[in-house]
């Protein structure tokens, strides 16, 4: 479990990062631990940190080659706060679609983080929210107006809160499961079902903390229940267009859910949907989909639909937003593939 926390620790440093080894963790030097777990992370940077005295396991300072050992708790503290949460105001353009005195809801573009992380620290959706408006309220993430958050490379809506009181209601809203949301997917295979939903309880990978995964039964039970429920909107032949449900909002959630049934999102880089998963071994077909690759340079995922209740005249609302235009120029390829090609 990671945690990122603006109090000073021990020795006047700040906590920038803390990981607690899982149940399975075999023996593994803390550098190569901390690879696995801190995104956009080097090697070098770690070891560095590691002969400042910077890395500390159960509280104790450790060289970079210290076995990391099961329940063992990995803390990296600086000098410094994180940079996360040293927040800049950046003019940056905001897709705004809807906007009043207690909300705003906004069509992200792919490409654009939603808040300050490591490596990613400016050109947030954050950094342009507190340009243009003051005074957003924290969530409990101390993150100005959010209510919920799609990945860097996920396109669509979002709604955002303006009032404490607008993200007390909206934050329960999703909490209590009575927001709506749906999104579009391209994902690998063709789907068996033409609707169906996938429960699974969803955590960290523990050989890979960059990605998330279902626990099954006769793993430990970890992770948090997450249910997605999807339906199939059009057959590809090697790819199927879906429409996807959220009924939870875990981090990752349709991209760990879909490929535990088997069907990876198209050009998920992460989770290992930017190789062939399908098709036939002729070069090209593999040309065809590396073109469609380049037209989509990011997982086949837009948060299409969204509603809820709004805070101050308890008016149920609902947004639509298209599907962009690398996604629709992608699937119109598959379509006409499908077409032309013998199974």
């Amino acid at each position: 479990m990671s945690a990122i926390d603006t109090v000073e620790d021990q020795d006047g440093l700040y906590e920038h990062y803390h990981f607690v080894a899982s149940k399975g963790q075999e023996p593994l030097r803390v550098d190569k631990f901390l690879m696995n777990f801190i995104e956009n992370a080097t090697r070098n940077k770690i070891q560095q940190a590691a002969k400042n005295g910077n890395i500390y396991v159960n509280d104790q300072v450790v060289k970079q080659n210290y076995k990391v050992k099961a329940g063992d708790a990995v803390k990296v503290l600086f000098e410094h706060p994180p940079h996360e949460n040293l927040l800049v105001p950046e003019d940056l353009p905001l897709n705004i679609v809807y906007e009043d005195d207690t909300l705003l809801v906004i069509n992200k573009d792919a490409g654009m983080v939603v808040h300050p992380g490591h490596g990613n620290y400016s050109g947030t959706l954050i950094n342009g929210l507190i340009h243009h408006f003051e005074h957003l309220p924290n969530n409990s993430s101390n993150r100005p107006g959010l209510v919920h958050r799609i990945d860097k490379d996920t396109s669509g809506l979002l709604v955002v809160a303006k009032t404490e009181e607008a993200m007390a209601h909206l934050s329960d809203q999703f909490a209590n499961k009575t927001s709506q949301r749906e999104y579009v997917a391209l994902v690998w295979g063709d789907v068996k079902d033409d609707e169906g939903t996938i429960e699974g309880n969803i955590g960290r990978n523990p050989k890979n903390r960059l990605q998330n995964m279902v626990y099954t039964d006769d793993q430990d039970q970890e992770g948090k229940p997450a249910i997605t429920h999807y339906k199939v909107i059009e057959r590809l032949g090697y790819v199927t267009l879906v429409s996807c449900k959220l009924e939870t909002g875990r981090t990752h959630q349709i991209r760990v859910h879909m490929k535990y049934i088997g069907h990876t999102l198209f050009n998920d880089e992460r989770y290992g949907g930017d190789k062939i998963l399908k098709g036939t071994t002729f070069s090209k077909y593999k040309q065809f989909v590396e073109n469609c690759f380049q037209v989509l340079p990011r997982q086949a995922l837009h948060a299409k639909t969204l509603g809820f209740v709004h805070p101050k005249t308890c008016k149920a609302m609902s947004f639509d937003s298209e599907i962009p235009e690398d996604m629709t120029t992608c699937i119109e390829k598959w379509r006409q593939y499908a077409q032309h090609a013998k199974y």
